[in-house]
């Protein structure tokens, strides 16, 4: 989630409907301009005991931010508290529970995204091996209950923790035990922005269920493949789900604009502290009329904040954020974005995978959607197929995307590689979480503390 900092400089309030609109519109930029931007989760815990260590405890989350500065990281307080790190590869962030996130920077090529993950996971391993800490690589905390789980020292997460179960039963699920990779791609236009959001919409589920790996709950099997995905189903439906306007006639950014609006507000940031706005109405605060800060309108940060707020499965800010996949091995991290580049940031390839999804109906596309956490590659699409009939399919198309790329490393590979793991996931059809289940119940023999020996990076 973000992190927010006091930046200074001009924040401009707003004043007219085109200010909103142009958070969506300044993202437009020519392909030569494109990037690739990708985030990546994972859980801490103890060698020693595999707890999930809290902010200040000796050798903890603190400690392990401190360790990190080694690297040229600099440290971004909340009051007195560092909160995340800021650097040339991004943002170290923290998410509610102590999960570790990379924001990566704005890339060119995949080949860097590679690289930059790879010296990320060296650096934390580095640190965490001084602490005896080490980091799993699940979509969802495979053995912890929530009240076994700290809490980060971060305004927003009070406020959203405290409103969490008002909305939904599993939000503090969401905030606490889950953990994903995302990526963040450009746009040259608003009809681009349309036609790459409602391809990339359509075929989330298809994310959802290759990088399916969260089958447990608090030591058990939970009967999905992918629970952090399940988990969306119930936190808050008024900013969640496959938002079916992006397919009417007429989307575009004024559209979006009016579907966030509409999203409750949770918070305004002023003088370095969140002040709680739970649930009130951003068009009251555009009107003066919210009842936490009287006669004081939005500025174009607080609009932004705003945005950060809503969690569909993919979501617009200025570029649109793949949200489908749960956090898995290092080889997945840059196989998400290799999965969307492909597909996305080629005319060709964006073309044929609108071919591919642009007869199914609303209803086929969610019920699609609610059957990918739990059956992964054997959800139904339309025409009386599975998942795992189309996966190859839609691999083959991205590869195709991503040999036009063209963009070499120094051996002379293209981007295509980074596939790998998902051509074989899509060959066998077995998802990685089945393969936990099947060493669950075979070599694990039910003792699933094996899983830190063998899934940490």
């Amino acid at each position: 989630m973000s992190t927010r900092t006091d930046s200074g400089g001009i924040d401009p309030v707003i004043e007219t409907r085109e200010q909103l609109i142009a958070a969506f519109s300044k993202g437009a930029k020519p392909k030569e301009r494109w990037r690739i931007g990708t985030e990546h989760e994972k859980f801490v815990y103890a060698k020693a005991d595999h707890h999930a260590p809290s902010y200040d405890e000796q050798g903890g989350i603190h400690t392990l931010l401190i360790g990190l500065t080694r690297y040229g990281w600099s440290p971004v307080f909340e009051g007195e508290n560092i909160i995340a790190l800021s650097g040339r590869d991004g943002t170290v962030s923290l998410e509610p529970a102590g999960q570790l996130e990379l924001s990566g920077a704005p890339l060119e090529t995949l080949h860097q995204t590679c690289m930059e993950t790879e010296r990320h996971l060296e650096q934390v391993k580095y640190v965490g091996d001084m602490l005896g800490l080490g980091f799993l690589s699940l979509g969802m905390w495979p053995d912890k209950r929530r009240d076994e789980l700290p809490i980060m020292p971060k305004g927003r997460y009070d406020i959203m923790l405290r409103h969490m179960p008002r909305v939904g039963s599993m939000g503090l699920d969401m905030m606490l035990r889950t953990c994903t990779i995302q990526t963040n791609l450009d746009y040259g236009s608003e009809a681009d922005m349309v036609q790459k959001f409602r391809v990339s919409l359509a075929l989330q589920p298809l994310a959802t269920a290759l990088f399916a790996n969260s089958p447990f709950t608090e030591g058990k099997p939970n009967g999905m493949l992918s629970y952090r995905s399940h988990i969306w189903s119930d936190t808050d439906p008024h900013r969640t789900g496959m938002l079916p306007f992006v397919f009417e006639d007429g989307f575009g950014y004024e559209r979006y604009a009016d579907y966030a609006l509409d999203v409750p507000m949770y918070f305004v940031y002023r003088n370095g502290r969140y002040i709680d706005a739970a649930g009130l109405s951003f068009r009251d605060f555009l009107d003066g009329n919210l009842s936490v800060l009287p006669g004081e309108k939005p500025t174009e940060k607080d609009w932004e904040d705003h945005l950060s707020t809503a969690f569909p499965e993919v979501r617009l800010k200025s570029f649109l954020e793949m949200r489908g996949a749960d956090g898995g091995p290092a080889d997945r991290i840059t196989a998400l974005p290799a999965f969307w580049v492909g597909l996305l940031y080629d005319q060709g390839a964006l073309d044929a995978a609108w071919d591919l999804v642009k007869d199914w109906t609303m209803d086929e596309r969610q019920t699609l959607r609610d059957a990918a956490p739990k059956l992964a590659l054997d959800a139904p699409v339309p025409g009386g197929r599975k998942l795992r009939d189309i996966a190859g399919e839609v691999l083959d198309i991205s590869r195709s995307g991503l040999k036009a790329r063209a963009q070499l490393n120094g051996a002379g590979d293209n981007e295509t590689g980074y596939l790998a793991p998902l051509d074989e996931i899509a060959a066998t059809g077995r998802t990685h979480a089945e393969l936990l289940l099947d060493r669950y119940h075979g070599e694990w023999k039910g003792d699933l503390s094996r899983v830190y020996a063998e899934e940490s990076y």
